[in-house]
């Protein structure tokens, strides 16, 4: 068995693609060598600023032998379509075999291959994966043809110890590669995989992303626990610096204190924004500090004295402007920037993000009113300032900071701080491990600002369809759904919606159902069938109904139950079809005949009073738990009693006595909604 190892060395890949372009080498190498029937037992990849790698091992050295198999026209088909499939194939009519397929004959070309040299089958692979390598974005060089993302100087390829000869657009394939731009600038060769991984080491560059990654926190955690600060953690900042050095190496640097008066949140925005930089903080107050970690991509003969020094200078530039823009957006108060939102277009069909503000703001009164606790005019209040810091200088340079500079800004004005609260966090979640406001003022005025945007848009028809959502309406609906659930909200959320709100309750139940089965792992169909009961907005008891459900049909005997029900019901479906009627009254027992009949119905009679009044005080577990008692005498009544009896009389009031267990279990969902 054989080992293949590839290298694609490339300027710089973008660190925002490096991930992916890892992925999608092993992807379509696995893909190819599975279509030609090369089996191998691994298969990694790994990714660094300039090369793309990939590693397989337990690989054939010759392609084993392939019988492929067409299917051709019907034998009594017409000579000029035998005579094409004949062409076609390159055989004769007696070297093809007949076999019946359905109710007609067919022709079946069947053609043996003998299996090829592995490496000359993983060449053709390679070139077609390069080719057609699915890069965001790809360029073309010099006079050649090929596109990738940046300029593709060498390419490694390596299989049994042997470099493969192969060439794709004047780049020859061999054994040789390069290691770190500046401190090993020396041709290394190598011919399998832990040779070239410890010679790159050895020139300075990490092969794998997670080493990289583990560098750079061992070097920076320690470099501040030695000046008593601690690392802050930025995983996403973590991924996009390992992608940017091949060798990363930590540096400790320090900023002007003064700076200290600019809100945190800034300070730490552009030094990872434009610069790159971890921020730290005192370990025993956790009070930023003015200290900043920079990863270099080398080792400096002076310890990195010099690359400190000028990254310190570049910094100091950048949070000046920083903190004139602080300085210059408190000199207007947010109250006065109102009207620079009507210049905002929010839609072009919508209006201005000043029209939104104003929608907000009645939509919030109305909300606030619902939600215990909440003052009315200090929700409005912090629906009218909520928007107005997108027209301060430090948004636009940096809008990420839209709401949390809306806080600052509302407390330097004297505001009260539940509306500069509000203000930061009206667009929480942003995400589905961003954290949901949990105090009065901001649960309104981030249902509101979600709310309206998803009225609004459904009013123009402006609907996600498929995939594509560009208004992010799916985003807004689970941030309104998880407010809801997280803080226990008793809303109805019908006259909120208005005319938009029978649609808007599908699109809601749509995404309970995906909110429900990621955070919870419950079943879609048990949502469905919750919902089906109609006029159920009331999301914290369509959970606790789904929920109760969902336990039930997870016991043995609601599962028995649930069968029994089904039974019931297709006999009802039938029969109701078949007499033209409805069977959905109370059975007479008084026309019962058997034991069975009287226990059913006395049996329907307890355990449904039991589950309404179960229901109404909203313990749906004992709802559930109370009809698991009609197991018993359901099974006797399908065991013992005969619905369809001759006595015509006798046969309508059993299948009465049968709408009534359907009706006793719909008390807390519709079963027929239940898959399985």
């Amino acid at each position: 068995m054989a080992e293949l190892l590839l290298e694609l060395f490339s300027e710089e890949i973008p660190a925002r693609m490096q991930a992916r372009a890892a992925q999608d080498l092993q992807r379509l190498i696995s893909e190819g060598l599975k279509g030609v029937g090369l089996a191998f037992d691994t298969i990694h990849s790994y990714v660094t600023p300039r090369r793309l790698c990939l590693h397989a091992t337990g690989l054939p050295l010759t392609q084993p032998d392939r019988e492929e198999e067409r299917k051709g026209p019907r034998t009594d088909a017409a000579e000029k379509a035998v005579q094409g499939f004949l062409t076609s194939t390159g055989l004769r009519l007696e070297q093809l075999q007949k076999r019946a397929t359905g109710k007609a004959e067919f022709y079946f070309a069947v053609t043996a291959s003998k299996g090829q040299p592995a490496q000359a089958v993983i060449a053709g692979i390679i070139e077609k994966t390069v080719r057609e390598f699915p890069w965001p974005k790809s360029m073309r060089w010099g006079a050649g043809t090929l596109r990738w993302v940046r300029p593709l100087h060498s390419i490694l390829c390596c299989f049994d110890g042997k470099p493969l000869a192969f060439e794709i657009d004047g780049v020859k394939a061999g054994d040789a590669t390069r290691g770190h731009r500046f401190m090993a600038q020396d041709i290394i060769r190598v011919r399998d995989f832990s040779e070239y991984k410890a010679a790159l080491e050895k020139a300075f560059v990490l092969l794998d992303p997670g080493a990289r990654k583990a560098r750079i926190l061992q070097q920076a955690t320690a470099l501040a626990a030695a000046e008593g600060l601690e690392l802050i953690t930025d995983d996403a900042l973590l991924d996009e610096v390992a992608g940017l050095n091949e060798w990363p190496t930590a540096l400790l640097g320090k900023f002007d204190e003064a700076f200290l008066e600019v809100p945190p949140e800034v300070l730490r925005t552009t030094m990872r924004t434009h610069q790159k930089y971890f921020s730290l903080r005192d370990a025993t107050s956790g009070k930023f500090a003015p200290r900043f970690i920079v990863v270099a991509n080398l080792l400096a003969a002076d310890g990195g004295k010099m690359i400190i020094e000028g990254n310190q200078r570049v910094l100091a530039a950048r949070l000046s402007d920083a903190k004139f823009f602080w300085d210059q957006d408190r000199k207007q108060t947010l109250e006065s920037r109102l009207d620079g939102l009507k210049g905002m277009v929010f839609h072009a069909r919508l209006g201005s993000v000043y029209d939104k503000v104003l929608r907000n703001m009645g939509l919030a009164e109305a909300l606030a009113a619902l939600i215990p606790g909440t003052d009315k005019k200090l929700a409005a209040r912090a629906a009218r300032l909520a928007k107005c810091d997108l027209t301060t200088q430090m948004v636009g340079e940096f809008p990420e900071l839209q709401g949390i500079m809306g806080r600052y800004y509302a407390l330097a004005d004297g505001e009260r701080a539940e509306v500069a609260d509000a203000i930061r966090d009206h667009y929480s979640p942003a995400g589905p491990s961003d954290a949901c406001p949990a105090a009065p003022i901001p649960i309104a005025v981030a249902m509101v600002d979600k709310m309206d945007t998803l009225i609004s848009f459904w009013q123009i028809n402006e609907k996600p369809t498929g995939s594509k959502d560009p208004y992010a309406l799916r985003r807004a609906a689970l941030g309104v759904i998880r407010i809801i659930l997280e803080n226990g909200l008793r809303l109805n959320l019908t006259p909120l919606f208005g005319d938009q709100a029978a649609d808007l309750l599908a699109f809601f139940a749509d995404r309970l159902k995906v909110h429900l089965r990621e955070r919870r792992g419950m079943r879609h169909d048990l949502i469905d069938a919750v919902f089906a009961l109609g006029g159920q907005d009331d999301l914290v008891l369509l959970v606790k109904r789904a929920e109760a459900l969902n336990e039930f049909v997870g016991a043995e005997d609601g599962a028995i139950l649930l069968a029994a029900y089904r039974r019931a019901v297709n006999i009802l479906r039938i029969e109701e079809k078949r007499d033209n009627r409805s069977y959905d009254h109370q059975a007479d027992p008084a026309r019962f005949r058997q034991e069975e009949e009287h226990a059913l119905f006395d049996a329907i009679a307890e355990v449904a009073a039991e589950a309404e009044a179960a229901a109404e005080r909203e313990d749906f577990t004992a709802a559930m738990s109370a009809m698991t008692r009609l197991r018993g005498p359901v099974d006797a009544f399908f065991d013992k009693v005969t619905v369809n009896a001759d006595d015509a009389e006798l046969r309508v009031n059993r299948l009465l006595l049968l709408s009534r267990i359907r009706a006793a279990l719909e008390t807390v969902a519709d079963f027929s909604k239940i898959e399985g």
